[in-house]
């Protein structure tokens, strides 16, 4: 229907439209890098009191995007030029697409009466786009813009989030046309909700498997987040007395110290439990595919996507539905049955803890290791005690950020944030922009591999020319240690370093020719100090530390790829 806001004399212009489009679902801001194809969208934004964040690259622009959509739970937008703007941006909308990130990429093209004639930065976007897509298109006709931009934000949600992507022609985006002829859908009225309790009879047979376990074990992923389902996943662990491990931005779903969170003992439960509730996750890589699951357990498996129940892995009950209100219709059909088997999981917990500590024992001498180079479990060791309950962790790197994994524990519900399957290096500035953008009342700790950073660390000016302070860390050991520790292990010591060994570069110094923060520690009694100083300047910070290049964490020697 047409704007009714909108006198029908009126005419306006097809970047005006994407900008009234971009209102209604909620956009505040745009994350962009300029060019001529595009510039008609700023106008618009301008007058829609839509923020225009213009950055360096527009591969951060899309990660930025992506992580905007993370933090808030609301879809984000980048804007990019035609051409090399939309080729940058592709592996920020492939990263979110494996992430099932909700985002919005807006491509220009070139006009549409220069269709194969050769025009400035043409290319088949919308061909290269699909296969990383929920949904690519061209937006035929001016009258169109604001329709289609609904029509991408509608496929953003169907099952599993994702993004989307629509390129403009330029003669579409800067003809105008009468407002009564153009659809610009109200906020609120254009979307149903997608929110699916599952099937009743699932529900009640999860509920059943639950409350008979003897041995229960749950993996709470980051779908648990991006249905904001963390009070619902609370909810059930504690009142039927089931341990739970937390992957991606499923994190912080139970606090640490809580009775029923767990960490370093996956592998022990999910290789004794006899039964395994998988909530939000494929059974992909990071799963063993599948193989690390007893196959004495029965497996149950709750998703979003009909098409990710049972892949690569048989399962006993598949449910398809939002994790929120799939876990909260388990726990209610769980009430009042035998105390929920509650009672008889306390020596199974405490199985599971005594494994948990035998873990933390095992490392615990080089948490608190004195050595220099500085082992990067001090380093992560530190970090996680640097933490404050207001604290977002953003983990961007290889070797350095798997460490991190086993040993940072974020204190609140989507206070975790990493790249996701696609393993993508160089979200950490662009996820730092969005996040401070999106919270500025939380403090924001990122570490990075001195090789993540490399890639989109320029963007550290755009932290700095729009304020935004941040505690950063660079756990430098020159060297791309995790793809070097499987050239080691594969071709021997003498072609180790082929391919993967960087300079010794003072992140320290490049934070401060750019106006922030910067101080280096080879002193492991430094970095706690190092850290309060940074989040003390009120700037954006880098701290390089620099780690000992021959410690590599468990998780990178025992890879998939490397076996």
């Amino acid at each position: 229907m047409p704007d009714d806001s909108s006198d029908n004399n009126t005419l306006i212009s097809g970047g005006h439209l994407v900008a009234k489009a971009l209102k209604a679902e909620g956009v505040e801001v745009i994350y962009t890098l300029c060019g001529g194809h595009i510039i008609d969208i700023y106008d618009g934004c301008v007058d829609e009191g839509i923020d225009v964040v213009d950055v360096r690259h527009e591969q951060v622009a899309a990660h930025a995007a992506d992580g905007y959509a993370r933090i808030t739970g609301k879809p984000g937008c980048a804007v990019v030029t035609a051409g090399p703007g939309t080729t940058d941006a592709v592996t920020g909308v492939a990263n979110a697409f494996r992430a099932e990130s909700p985002m919005l990429l807006i491509g220009g093209q070139g006009a549409h009466t220069q269709h194969k004639m050769g025009s400035l930065q043409d290319l088949p976007h919308v061909d290269m786009m699909t296969p990383i897509t929920k949904f690519a298109a061209t937006v035929p006709d001016t009258a169109r813009a604001a329709d289609m931009v609904s029509m991408a934000f509608r496929e953003c949600y169907h099952g599993a989030p994702g993004p989307s992507f629509l390129e403009i022609p330029r003669d579409v985006l800067d003809a105008k046309v009468p407002a009564d002829k153009a659809r610009v859908p109200r906020a609120g009225h254009y979307r149903a909700s997608t929110r699916s309790a599952g099937d009743p009879e699932a529900i009640e047979k999860l509920a059943d498997l639950l409350v008979h376990a003897e041995k229960p074990a749950i993996l709470l992923g980051s779908q648990v987040w991006t249905t904001r389902g963390t009070a619902a996943a609370t909810e059930l662990v504690r009142a039927l007395n089931v341990p739970a491990y937390m992957n991606g931005a499923g994190r912080g779903t139970l606090p640490p110290g809580d009775p029923h969170h767990f960490q370093l003992s996956r592998r022990y439960a999910f290789s004794n439990a006899d039964l395994i509730v998988i909530v939000g996750t494929p059974f992909d890589f990071r799963m063993g595919y599948g193989k690390r699951l007893s196959s004495e357990a029965t497996v149950v498996q709750i998703d979003l996507d009909y098409r990710t129940v049972g892949k690569n892995r048989d399962i006993d009950l598949g449910i398809v539905g939002d994790a929120g209100l799939v876990l909260k219709s388990v726990t209610e059909a769980a009430s009042g049955r035998v105390n929920g088997g509650a009672s008889r999981r306390k020596e199974w917990l405490d199985e599971l803890r005594a494994a948990e500590q035998t873990a933390i024992d095992k490392r615990l001498p080089s948490l608190r290791s004195d050595a220099s180079p500085i082992h990067p479990y001090r380093l992560v060791s530190e970090i996680n005690d640097f933490l404050t309950e207001d604290s977002i962790y953003i983990g961007d790197g290889g070797d350095i950020v798997t460490f991190s994994g086993q040993v940072v524990q974020p204190k609140a519900p989507g206070h975790w944030m990493d790249p996701g399957p696609l393993g993508t290096l160089g979200v950490g500035i662009p996820f730092v922009l969005a996040a401070k953008q999106a919270r500025p009342d939380k403090e924001v700790v990122a570490l990075f591999g001195d090789g993540a950073f490399s890639l989109t660390g320029w963007d550290f000016e755009t932290l700095v020319r729009y304020n935004l302070p941040f505690v950063g860390i660079v756990g430098n050991n020159s060297s791309m240690n995790q793809i070097r520790y499987g050239q080691k292990a594969k071709y021997g010591t003498e072609r180790e370093r082929v391919g993967n060994t960087l300079g010794d570069v003072h992140y320290d110094k490049f934070a401060q020719l750019l106006g922030g923060y910067g101080e280096e520690v080879r002193d492991p009694a430094d970095i706690g100090p190092a850290l309060r100083r940074a989040r003390e300047s009120g700037k954006p910070s880098l701290i390089n530390v620099w780690v000992d290049p021959d410690a590599y964490a468990p998780g990178t020697m025992n890879q998939t790829m490397y076996k």
